[in-house]
């Protein structure tokens, strides 16, 4: 739970009576709650190839899918502008958004759908990433813990490849990520059989039979992410060092995993880890490069421990453990995935953190370079770019720093370490094959970076 004295303060009677601003609670995911809190608004522009997809989807999830907007609330409104290629095509979908956007609900969800940018095409391409432009604003337009992301989908892309990601950012699941670009592709592996795509996936488990390794599990951000990936059915290994051996023995056993201690930045983790998920689990379907550490220096005083200690934990030891998995076939099975905890420190730099910056964005860069080599072996490689996470690291700031922390966003409040683990979860699922060498940003849209 966020320690967040401000949001509830802004939520009490007396601050509506003094006029303060109010910080939204957002509406974040409960297992068996309904994927919309009420009628979602589904519309195309121009050749759209996914608007009946989607509506199939949300009345498949017992949701109602309105033509136009009316005088209720709506807790979603998806557009379908795929088919979008010329400037009357852009106005289109303003026609289409701003009376829905008035209607929009607490803790509600815009949605674009967009077309690759075609680089042949002028007027196309402009439009393209003109809709990047409008998602990024209205993210900061809408209020009360609504959101705003888009979905870039390749040309040649079925419908079933968005399922996953449409799921996941209409759901609750998706609180903490705003103002969004994600690229789906032709998915990898397994997923590009077209029967595959529709086979049967347990909503509320969809993880499950899937064995996760979570580095860095001990607590924090980490031990969310272990107890959320079993909740949704993962089996986990849970990794850290022998020194928080307690503390990893109370996660494995909470989430029935098993816990493995182990220094990654030993010259052998990068043997042992693989070999122990080959021998112990008959290999693994996802793996969470979590495990980071700090060491805060301003670069004139950096000093070579600290700038090394932390290169070596935050990016070298993934590097590692990446070509391990690459280089021996028995251990990440089909449709493996694995995800690597970036930061936003990687993407808009930080005061005093020029060694953990560098190492967060080699992450970024690792995670480009090796999606291609990943797709060979029907697996992904995606990061997730953590921003102002609500943690015991957090808790200690001085006040004015912390707080700062908190505002600088589209939802003006912290994220919690579930939010992290809710975007962990989703690439880590089967279905999300499309999605590969991407960075997700968990950081209710910074005004920080990109």
């Amino acid at each position: 739970m966020s320690n967040d004295l401000f949001r509830d303060l802004s939520n009490s009677p007396v601050a509506a009576r003094l006029g303060i601003p109010r910080v939204p609670v957002l509406r974040r995911y409960e297992p068996g709650q309904p994927l919309l809190a009420g009628p979602a608004l589904v519309g195309a522009v121009g050749a759209g190839r996914f608007a009946k997809a989607v509506s199939a989807l949300v009345e498949d999830a017992g949701g109602t899918v309105l033509d136009a907007p009316g005088d209720e609330k709506i807790a979603a409104v998806v557009l379908d502008a795929t088919g979008a290629r010329t400037i009357t095509d852009l106005a289109s979908v303003q026609a289409f958004l701003t009376p829905a956007v008035r209607r929009l609900a607490p803790s509600g969800r815009l949605l674009l759908l967009g077309p690759e940018p075609d680089g042949t095409d002028a007027e196309a391409a402009a439009v393209a990433q003109a809709l990047e432009g409008l998602v990024r604003s209205a993210g900061k337009e809408v209020r009360a813990g609504a959101t705003a992301n888009l979905l870039v989908v390749a040309a040649d892309a079925v419908p079933a490849a968005v399922d996953s990601s449409v799921r996941f950012f209409l759901s609750a699941r998706s609180a903490y990520v705003d103002g969004q670009v994600v690229r789906i592709d032709v998915p990898v592996g397994p997923a590009v059989d077209p029967a595959g795509m529709d086979a049967p996936v347990d909503r509320v488990r969809p993880l499950a039979g899937r064995v996760a390794v979570v580095t860095g599990a001990a607590r924090g951000i980490g031990a969310a992410i272990a107890d959320t990936l079993a909740r949704d059915g993962a089996s986990i290994v849970a990794v850290d060092v022998p020194a928080a051996g307690e503390a990893l023995a109370a996660v494995a056993n909470r989430t029935g995993g098993t816990a493995l201690q182990l220094d990654i930045t030993a010259d052998d983790a990068a043997a042992r880890l693989p070999a122990y998920l080959r021998d112990r689990h008959g290999g693994v379907d996802i793996v969470v490069h979590n495990a980071g550490i700090t060491r805060d220096k301003l670069l004139a005083n950096m000093d070579p421990e600290r700038w090394n200690a932390v290169l070596a934990v935050n990016l070298a030891a993934q590097l590692r453990i990446n070509d391990a998995l690459l280089a021996d076939d028995r251990v990440l099975r089909g449709a493996g995935r694995i995800v690597c905890v970036s930061s936003q420190s990687g993407i808009a730099g930080n005061r005093g953190q020029t060694n953990y910056a560098a190492s967060k964005a080699g992450v970024i860069g690792m995670v480009r370079a090796l999606a291609p080599r990943f797709a060979e072996r029907g697996a992904t490689i995606n990061a997730v770019a953590p921003g102002f996470i609500e943690t015991e690291m957090t808790a200690r700031m001085p006040l004015g720093t912390r707080e700062a922390g908190r505002r600088v966003n589209s939802l003006r409040q912290g994220g919690l370490p579930v939010d992290v683990a809710e975007t962990v979860g989703w690439l880590g699922q089967a279905e999300t094959g499309g999605v590969n060498g991407q960075v997700v940003r968990v950081c209710g849209q910074s005004i920080l970076g990109a």
